[in-house]
């Protein structure tokens, strides 16, 4: 019985644990869901709740059907606007708290997802000093909700059917539910600030390589010059034992004499 109810922990056949908040970190029912939420006491995800704000979902209608305003804003611009959120958010954090794995915003138009980041560091330690931190904290005019996140595989998390639309840019691999999907729309960031960001962790892994094949070296040439002084010392004590020696036979021959 143990074995069947860890096999579906987590599932949709499990009954008691809400399998929504299991796979994304959040359940559109809220504190009002009738199943569990399991909120983790250590992980490596952050989730900061509804923290980016899409000037282009935000001047949509209720359906995400078509914009409210007469002037549409363009996608270059939307694109530099997410950008630099994004930048902004990626350094200070991984500056002030820790190292950053993987960095990831919800497009969704829900209110339990729309504008969610979700942030998941290399060491558990960074992420809870950081939650412990942004609670404290305001962004754009508005107070920082930050917890602890179940999801640490966001494959599991965001859905097929829009993650194939953007890399077939096919309108039949659109998501039927649009921004009111309960997976996460993840919106991608452009290639260069990509390459920018995730190339600071690569120049720092190299230079901490770099720093410990110096260390290696310099500890290496450490140990063989003590190793050379530790040889001269005993070459030293070796002619002082053997001249003493040929003075005590010295001693000896005039004393016999």
């Amino acid at each position: 019985m143990a074995e069947y109810l860890a096999s579906i922990f987590g599932t949709e056949k499990d009954k008691v644990n809400c399998s929504f908040y299991f796979k994304i970190g959040a359940c559109r029912h809220g504190d009002r869901c009738s199943r569990i939420h399991n909120k983790p006491t250590f992980s490596q995800t952050v989730l900061i709740q509804n923290l980016y704000h899409n000037p282009q979902n935000s001047a949509q209608s209720a359906d995400g059907s078509h914009l409210l305003t007469t002037t549409t804003v363009g996608e270059e611009e939307i694109q530099e606007h997410f950008d630099n959120f994004f930048e902004d958010v990626f350094i200070e954090l991984e500056d002030k708290y820790g190292e950053i794995e993987e960095m990831n915003v919800c497009d969704n138009l829900g209110d339990h997802l729309v504008g969610n980041v979700y942030v998941k560091f290399r060491r558990e330690e960074d992420a809870e000093k950081a939650v412990a931190d942004l609670n404290n904290r305001w962004f754009a005019g508005r107070p920082v909700y930050a917890e602890l996140s179940p999801v640490t595989d966001f494959r599991e998390a965001c859905c097929r059917q829009y993650e194939m639309g953007l890399s077939n840019m096919s309108q039949n691999w659109e998501c039927t539910r649009s921004g009111f999907c309960n997976f996460m729309h993840l919106k991608p960031i452009s290639r260069e600030l990509r390459r920018e960001l995730y190339g600071r962790r690569r120049k720092r892994m190299s230079r901490s390589r770099s720093r410990s094949r110096s260390y290696d070296r310099n500890r290496r040439s450490r140990s063989r010059e003590r190793k050379r002084r530790s040889r001269s010392r005993e070459r030293r004590d070796r002619r002082s034992r053997s001249r003493e020696k040929d003075r005590k036979d010295r001693e000896e021959r005039v004393g016999r004499f």
